[in-house]
């Protein structure tokens, strides 16, 4: 069952989303891309496959999406809706270890919360494609904040990424060390879809997104895949 629950934004209110199976061992703070809100299909279906490995998700929305406009906040902004978004998402389940992260942009404004000061309760940060670069742009100038975030890191990244070659995020991954997981979707692109020849479905990759989301938080909290 899915209830939504009011984000405090400074003076602005945004929606969440929380997703909360009953034997829910963990609760992950989903944020979304830059063009597409908390209840595109992906988001929802990415929930709800978590859900089915016992994890909580909490989505919710930046002020400028809620409002219905385009260009997204300033990072401000963005980073001030993603600390706001961890302190309910301890409120509505204090007894479940907290990860965070997002979908594109929703990740990368985390890791970008989490570089700045701690993220508070937050045990590691989840990214569904994190954006290196623009298409054709050389400069990974966008992962360097990344060496200032403390946590543990799961890189979700499909292997067709326009914004973020897998060669440029193994690179990245590599610098990170010990913090950083790569979890590479084969034949993916920056929306985790697959080429219709390649023989696999998006529900496919979602669960196989969800599988590998699942093994690294067991392993993050010591608590094995439930």
């Amino acid at each position: 069952m899915t209830t939504e629950h009011e984000i405090q934004v400074g003076d602005t209110v945004v929606a969440g989303l929380l997703l909360r199976p009953p034997t829910a061992t963990a609760l992950y703070l989903f944020g979304h891309g830059a063009g597409a809100g908390m209840r595109h299909p992906f988001m929802e279906a990415a929930s709800f496959a978590l859900a089915a490995r016992n994890i909580a998700t909490l989505r919710y929305e930046f002020p400028y999406m809620a409002a219905g406009r385009r260009m997204p906040d300033r990072h401000g902004t963005l980073v001030d809706t993603v600390r706001a978004a961890a302190t309910t998402a301890l409120q509505l389940a204090p007894d479940l270890p907290l990860f965070a992260g997002g979908k594109s942009m929703g990740g990368r404004m985390t890791s970008t919360a989490a570089a700045g000061a701690p993220l508070v309760g937050a045990r590691g940060i989840v990214f569904y494609g994190f954006p290196l670069h623009r298409p054709g742009d050389e400069s990974d100038a966008r992962a360097d904040h990344l060496a200032d975030v403390s946590l543990p890191m799961l890189f979700l990244q499909g292997t067709r990424d326009r914004l973020a070659e897998i060669e440029r995020v193994r690179r990245v991954c590599e610098r990170l060390g010990s913090r950083a997981t790569l979890h590479e979707v084969e034949g993916a692109d920056h929306g985790f879809s697959v080429l219709r020849r390649s023989g696999r479905t998006e529900a496919g990759v979602q669960e196989e997104m969800a599988d590998a989301v699942a093994g690294w938080m067991g392993l993050t909290t010591g608590t094995g895949n439930r």
